[in-house]
């Protein structure tokens, strides 16, 4: 989380690479959305490769230099690779062992079980929810995917119906509760108090997860009506195999990298102390790449072995796990890339710059520079770090809990519109399977629920409290 801090704030506070006026600016955002939206829709391109082209026309009509543009972008792609994309690659490779050795099966046919018809989308979103708290959204993401589509498959259930509770349990956690990076990152700029801000933010995200997951998830699954896509679904050949894993193997499997990083977050938090053993320790164990490594070597003993996989059988289900993200890191990398171009050319000093001078509340405040920095750049951190770091001087005179509360909606307005900037927008359509225009409907209208409700609660509790 540390060093997702410093890369971020690094990139928002480098020089702007033009001296293009905010008018300019705020054309050239535009006119670069809009290249990629037609791209991608009305000419069928690739959004690779669209993606690439986007960025390239942003930095033009932003009156930036080409190289600088390209460097930008390049930065951006290899930033997101190395992070979110090794990430993907783990997770894949620990879907591909959970559906192979049957796993995953097991894990499906006991929720089938214990939760059936209206029921599922509950229980969806509370496994979401438990598994979201410690981890980043991407993490989530690729370690849920395959349980998602395969009770969607075998359950004979819409994917939305399914597939957004999970989604939603995901990201309220990650805008809203630490130890995630956005909401320590502001409480340490606002000096709020860490217990309070969780109190608070578990007590805003629970009407929040409900009203954005299951409840939604009924709208979403009548506009859009996609099947889980065939080749993101695990292949899993569970019927030729002589035994498959117990269910209580492969949870603590799937569970691992969460107990990991939640260790590695409690000793931060109580410990707070970067030279300390025992904190270095769990820095390392419980890092994404860490958590996620040791998971994949367990689950070759506990579910590749378990079900009587040979080394070669092993070496081969890794192998295959690969090819099909191939398309998706390329784009969710390229996502990474058009966002750092939006970045670099001062997109976030633009909307500090037009939002210094707004007389509202410091609540209301917050919320809506950081929903205007996540609509212009894509990310939800770099949207909660300059929306705090503006509104910090307003918190000198307010009470912890008031402090606690801007700290959460400065957050769920860091959560608003996710769209063809965000790389996680890109994510969430590649893995379900959709079109842009599909994932705007239900993804990115998910996203804004969740910042809309999570501030209609915020700002009633300021009252009260």
């Amino acid at each position: 989380m540390t060093s997702l801090r410093v890369e971020t704030l690094a990139a928002d506070a480098v020089e702007p690479i033009t001296s293009a006026g905010n008018a300019q600016l705020g054309i050239a955002v535009l006119a670069g959305i809009a290249v990629i939206v037609l791209l991608i829709t009305k000419f069928k391109v690739h959004a690779f490769l669209a993606l690439t082209i986007g960025s390239l026309a942003l930095g033009s009509f932003a009156g930036a230099a080409a190289d600088k543009t390209i460097a930008s972008f390049t930065t951006g792609l290899g930033s997101t690779v190395s992070g979110v994309g090794v990430l993907i690659a783990l997770g894949a490779i620990l879907g591909k062992l959970l559906a192979d050795s049957g796993g995953a099966d097991q894990v499906v046919d006991t929720i089938l079980a214990r939760a059936s018809g209206r029921a599922m989308p509950w229980a969806m979103v509370l496994i979401a929810s438990v598994i979201g708290l410690p981890l980043f959204f991407e993490v989530g993401i690729v370690l849920l995917i395959p349980v998602v589509l395969l009770v969607a498959k075998r359950g004979n259930y819409s994917l939305m119906r399914i597939g957004i509770p999970a989604l939603a349990g995901l990201s309220v956690m990650h805008g809203l509760i630490p130890p995630h990076p956005g909401p320590l990152v502001a409480i340490d700029a606002l000096g709020a108090n860490l217990g309070v801000t969780l109190a608070l933010g578990v007590l805003v995200a629970i009407p929040t997860v409900i009203v954005a997951g299951p409840v939604f998830s009924r709208y979403a699954a009548r506009w859009v009506d996609v099947a889980a896509p065939e080749k993101m679904i695990p292949q899993r050949p569970s019927e030729e195999l002589d035994r498959r894993p117990g269910f209580g193997a492969t949870l603590a499997t799937i569970l691992l990298p969460v107990v990991l990083m939640l260790v590695k977050a409690l000793v931060d938090i109580v410990v707070d102390d970067p030279e300390n053993r025992l904190q270095r320790v769990t820095d390392v164990i419980g890092s994404p790449l860490i958590a996620l490594l040791t998971a994949v070597f367990v689950g070759m003993f506990t579910l590749g072995r378990a079900a009587g996989f040979t080394k070669g059988r092993l070496s081969g289900t890794v192998e295959k796990s690969l090819a099909p993200i191939a398309g998706v890191l390329l784009i969710v990398g390229a996502g990474g890339g058009f966002k750092q171009t939006l970045i670099d050319v001062g997109v976030g000093r633009m909307i500090l710059d037009f939002s210094k001078d707004w007389s509202i509340p410091a609540l209301l405040l917050g919320w809506l520079i950081a929903v205007a920095i996540r609509l212009a750049t894509g990310s939800a951190t770099v949207a909660t770090i300059s929306a705090a770091g503006l509104v910090a001087p307003l918190a000198a005179d307010m009470s912890t809990a008031h402090i606690a509360l801007l700290v959460l909606a400065v957050g769920a307005g860091s959560l608003f519109f996710s769209h063809v900037n965000d790389a996680g927008f890109w994510l969430v359509k590649e893995y379900f399977g959709m079109d842009v225009g599909q994932t705007i409907k239900t993804w990115s209208v998910m996203e804004t629920i969740i910042s809309v409700v999570a501030l209609a609660f915020i700002l009633p509790l300021s009252l009260i409290l």
